[in-house]
Order: C-alpha cells, then structure tokens, then sequence
C-alpha cells in the first residue's frame, strides 16, 4: 500500500489566490489520505474519477457516514437535519428533489431576468451616489443574491445579515462543532416560525407552494434553511470573487466589456477557473474499484473539484483564465443527483451582475494592492471577506 498524503492540501500558492494548492496534483488522479481523525481514506484530484465518483450512488452523501478532511472537526459528524438535502442519499433525497426541481427549471430562472436586472441597477445606482468607493462585497456582491433568494423563498430581505451571518458560521472550517450546531438551530427556529405563519397565510412564494406538499413543518422549515444558506453565499462569493479575478485579468475584462467573449461563456469559464465549493466528500458502501484502485466499503473519498476543474487532461491551460474557453463538463456546480439545485438562478445572476457592474463602472479598479485582499481561506466556500474598489 503507498504511503498516504499526510493531510489534506489547503495552502495556495503565494501570490495566485485563484489557483488550488499545487500538491494536490502532486500525487496523481487518486491517492491514498491521512485523515485528522486517524482514518485513511482517499484523495481523488482528477476530471474523470472526480465525476465517477460523484455520479455513483454507491458513494454515499449521509455526513455521519464520513471523516472530515480538516483539521478540528468532530470525530464523528452528525446525520443531516431533516431538509438538509446535502447529507441525505435516495429515496430521502429524491423525495426532496422532485418537490423542488419545477421550481428552479431554465425557463423558471430566465422569467427573473428583469428582476435580478432592477435590483442590480438599483445597488449601482447606490454604490455610484455613495462612491467613488465602497466594499463590493456588502455594497453588491451579497445583496444581488440574497434579495432574490428571500424574493423567491418569501422570507423578509431586513433579516439578510442574520441569515449571512449563520451561513458563515456554518461554512467556515475552522468553526467548533457546538458553534454550527447553534447556527444551525438559530436558522430552523426562524424558518420554522415562517412556515407556520405562511401555513396560516400563504403568499406568491416558494414555501408558501411547498406548505401543499406532504412535507412536515420540521421538514419544510429545514428545507428553506438549506435553500437560503446556499442561496446566500455561494453566488456572493463568485460575484466578488470573479471582480477580483477580472480585475487582475485586464485582457480578460476588456473581451467581457467588447462582448468579444459571449456572457454565458465567461460565467462558465469563470466557475470552472474560480471552483468556489472547492472540496465535497463521499463514504463508499461497498468496495469499489476507483481508477486501478480499491475504495473499501466505510472509506471516505474527498474530491477536489478544484485540482479536477484544472486538469490539464480535459481543460489545456487550465490554469490560464480564458472567457472564450469551452468550459462546459466542469464540476463547479456538482454532478450527478446532487449536483447544485440552484444553478440556473446563479447563472442569471451572474450573467447579468458581471457586465451591469462593469458597463456601469467603467474604470473599476482595486483599490488596494492584489495581495492585500482578504481571502475566505477558512471556509468551504473559497471566496473574499471584502473587495475595496474604487472608479
């Protein structure tokens, strides 16, 4: 048996805060992986067994059947809350997702085109009455998605930065497990008090349609927490992040501004290059065989979605940021029956924040140096806690 990666790999590369750690290309398409708990399970870095694995319902989403890859987490993880549809395989998931998946369809996310059109506007006109600085992280970057996922789900936008503040909590690696436990209760005790007024009074909204379902005020109270936490952070991280990485790509951004390099090409390439759900995890149920390698049964397989986004093996120059690359395949957004319910609503938001901010702005421009940006590397969600700029 080889000698397993003693840790899991988290530094960057000084200087390249896009790029992913370099070991982790270091040990191949899979190696073995010491764990901080004692356990040794397995490193997979490559496109292709990064999308076998996450297609193969044999490798079980359920976090009390795995290890944690970093270090201080619990010894043992608790099972998924009733709703939290990232720790639950089949037939629980599949109930959940098809409850959901009509409401989040292509067609569905493009009818919000001209919604997700004003509230950019309107923080535009903010930032340009406020400026000629500010913080693109609070003054656009977060409110872009979280009106439209509190618009969608029907819960008050006045209560964003409670909601922001629990999905910090909850996404940051280096959070004790008594501290996610009480985030996690402060967000169902607030949805599960929505839910039941919206029992009583149902408006135009998502949760109001799902209180017709077969789904329980426990269930339907977790649910809206999970949909709002991943609502809330992930698309704010890549609208600020993707500024940063723009910003420091000039030829990159003038392709974007000259519309040389289409809208939905640049988000993609912009997701695949940025990865900012950088790591996901699995437990083997059986023994299974994982290029050329045997994944035992209780085994957990940690993907680096990051090291596959940037495989040289399906992406040339992969770590060259290129709008006009073909980036379709990347694993950004998942794969498989788990992979990102909420997708299409991030890429219109995105594909309408990006050109908004730079057409309105047209000399934007950091307002620090590169390597004074703070970056989110304590967290799940890579990303930056604030992005000064100025124009």
């Amino acid at each position: 048996m080889s000698i397993p990666v003693p840790a899991m790999p988290t530094a960057r590369p000084a200087g390249c805060p896009f790029d992913p750690p370099a070991e982790l290309r270091e040990h191949g398409p899979i190696a073995r992986l010491a764990f901080p708990d004692g356990h040794v399970g397995w490193l997979v870095t490559s496109h292709e067994l990064s999308r076998a694995v996450l297609a193969d319902t044999r490798f079980s989403s359920r976090y009390e059947l795995m290890h944690y890859p970093f270090p201080g987490a619990p010894d043992g993880l608790p099972s998924a809350t009733p709703g939290d549809m990232t720790g639950i395989d089949a037939p629980e998931h599949t109930r959940f997702r098809k409850l959901l998946t009509g409401h989040f369809t292509v067609r569905r996310m493009r009818m919000l085109t001209e919604r997700v059109e004003q509230i950019c506007a309107e923080l535009l006109d903010a930032m340009a009455s406020a400026g000629p600085d500010a913080d693109l992280v609070p003054a656009y970057a977060q409110p872009v998605p979280a009106l439209m996922i509190c618009e969608l789900l029907g819960v008050p936008y006045a209560d964003h930065e409670f909601f922001q503040e629990q999905a910090k909590i909850l996404t940051t690696t280096t959070t004790d497990g008594a501290a996610q436990g009480a985030a996690i209760n402060a967000l169902y005790e607030y949805l599960h008090d929505l839910v039941l007024a919206k029992r009583k009074a149902p408006t135009d909204d998502l949760l109001s349609d799902l209180t017709t379902s077969d789904l329980t005020d426990v269930e339907l109270a977790g649910l809206g927490s999970f949909l709002l936490g991943a609502g809330l952070d992930t698309t704010a991280n890549m609208l600020a992040l993707g500024t940063f990485a723009l910003l420091t790509n000039p030829d990159q951004l003038a392709a974007l501004r000259s519309g040389a390099s289409g809208v939905d090409s640049s988000v993609e390439e912009l997701l695949r290059y940025l990865t900012i759900a950088h790591t996901n995890v699995r437990a083997a149920t059986a023994d299974i065989e994982l290029g050329g390698e045997l994944v035992r049964a209780g085994e957990t397989v940690i993907i680096a979605m990051q090291a596959a986004n940037r495989d040289p093996a399906r992406y040339p120059n992969p770590d060259v940021l290129d709008l006009s690359r073909q980036s379709g395949g990347h694993v950004a957004l998942g794969y498989g029956v788990h992979q990102c319910l909420g997708q299409q609503l991030a890429r219109v938001e995105m594909r309408i924040a990006f050109p908004a901010l730079f057409a309105r702005f047209p000399t934007l421009r950091l307002a620090v140096d590169p390597s004074d940006v703070p970056m989110r590397t304590d967290s799940n969600i890579y990303g930056v806690h604030a992005l000064p700029v100025s124009w």
